[in-house]
Parts: structure tokens; C-alpha cells; sequence
């Protein structure tokens, strides 16, 4: 398998934006979702999404709908285990994970992902805040199939934050210019839809 399959990681329950899914909620009279397959669908095939409850509501997408395989929700790790046993049953070595509401995300996402991909073949998106500092973005990544049984183990016994298993993997990082604006940036509020659509213009 010569592509790389992705994930848009659905999986948040939206609780500052009044509940929902927030890929569903729409910019500029599009939304999140389809901004977001629009990206990552020329760089990564074939694509999934993860989220939980009916799978209905993403039906329309025809997409697989990946539900987490551990209970009570334990975040967007889980999320990526379950990309990561979906991508076992194809046959693929890695996948890239994205979120499902961060719509500018970059065009070179998967290509620089896997130019800085550490030894375990892991990487992390980042970017740099206005202070210089650099912060990683890990719903961004690129993730090997090979670490997925450690990765069970590791959500199993109550791990949580995702840069503490990335570290502990030597996860490379793929660093992305935040001019002029960060591409990372994500809806959490009714204020970021504002800013959002104003960056569209």
C-alpha cells in the first residue's frame, strides 16, 4: 500500500460550543468536516472517522465511522488506537490522525509528518505562538501500526496525555510556520467560528 490512511478524529464532545459535533458546525456556510475531508483527501487515502454514538450522522460522508474501542471516552488516544486497528485490517504500516475542527490545517501536512518521522516511524505536528514558543499539536500526527498493542496497553492502564506516550516513543517533530497565521488553529468557542470566517476572507 503506497498511501498513507487518515483519520479525522471526531471524537470531542463540543461542551463550550453548546454540545454536538463540532465537525458538523459550519464557516462560512461550509462545514468543518467537509473543510477538513477537502484537505486531507488528496494527501492520505482511504479516509475514516472516529467518533462515537450513531454513525449515522456522518453517513452521508461515506466514510467508515471508527467508534473507540475502550469505554468511558478516554480521548483522542483512543481515537487513534482505533485507527491504528483499523489500518492493521488493511494491510497499512502507519496512518495520519487530524482534527475534525481545525480547518487550515496544512496542505504538506503527511508529507512533512513523515520527513521528520522519529526512529519508531512516529511524528508530531507544532508551531510556534507569538512568544516564539513552540508547541506541539499531537491530534496531528503520524502514527505506526506497529505501535499500536503498546498503545492499548498504555490506555489500558490509565494514560491520558498524549505527548507522555509520544515522548516516551521519540516522536519527531514536524515544525510549521505559523505566517500568517497558525494553521493549527482550532473551534472551540462561537468566537473562534468568527475568527475563523474572517480568515477565510
Amino acid at each position: 500500500m503506497t498511501s498513507t490512511p487518515g483519520v479525522i478524529l471526531a471524537g470531542g464532545k463540543a461542551t463550550r460550543m453548546g454540545g454536538g459535533d463540532k465537525g458538523l458546525k459550519s464557516v462560512a456556510g461550509e462545514r468543518l468536516i467537509d473543510r477538513v475531508i477537502g484537505r486531507l483527501h488528496p494527501q492520505c487515502a482511504p479516509l475514516a472517522i472516529n467518533a462515537n454514538g450513531d454513525p449515522a450522522r456522518f453517513g452521508e460522508f461515506g466514510l467508515p465511522v471508527l467508534p473507540d474501542s475502550l469505554p468511558d471516552h478516554p480521548g483522542p488516544l483512543a481515537g487513534v488506537l482505533a485507527g491504528l486497528d483499523w489500518a492493521a485490517g488493511l494491510g497499512a504500516d502507519s496512518i495520519v490522525t487530524v482534527a475534525a475542527d481545525t480547518p487550515f490545517f496544512p496542505a504538506d501536512l503527511v508529507a512533512r509528518l513523515k520527513a521528520a518521522a522519529g526512529p519508531t516511524g512516529l511524528a508530531l505536528a507544532a508551531s510556534r505562538d507569538d512568544t516564539g514558543k513552540l508547541w506541539q499539536h499531537p491530534t496531528f500526527g503520524l502514527w505506526p501500526v506497529a505501535l499500536r498493542d503498546d498503545l492499548r496497553v498504555a490506555l489500558k492502564g490509565g494514560l491520558r496525555k498524549i505527548v507522555l506516550w509520544t515522548d516516551r516513543h521519540q516522536a519527531g517533530i514536524a515544525e510549521f510556520p505559523s505566517d500568517p497565521f497558525d494553521p493549527f488553529f482550532n473551534i472551540n468557542t462561537p468566537e473562534d467560528i468568527a475568527e475563523a470566517e474572517r480568515l477565510t476572507l
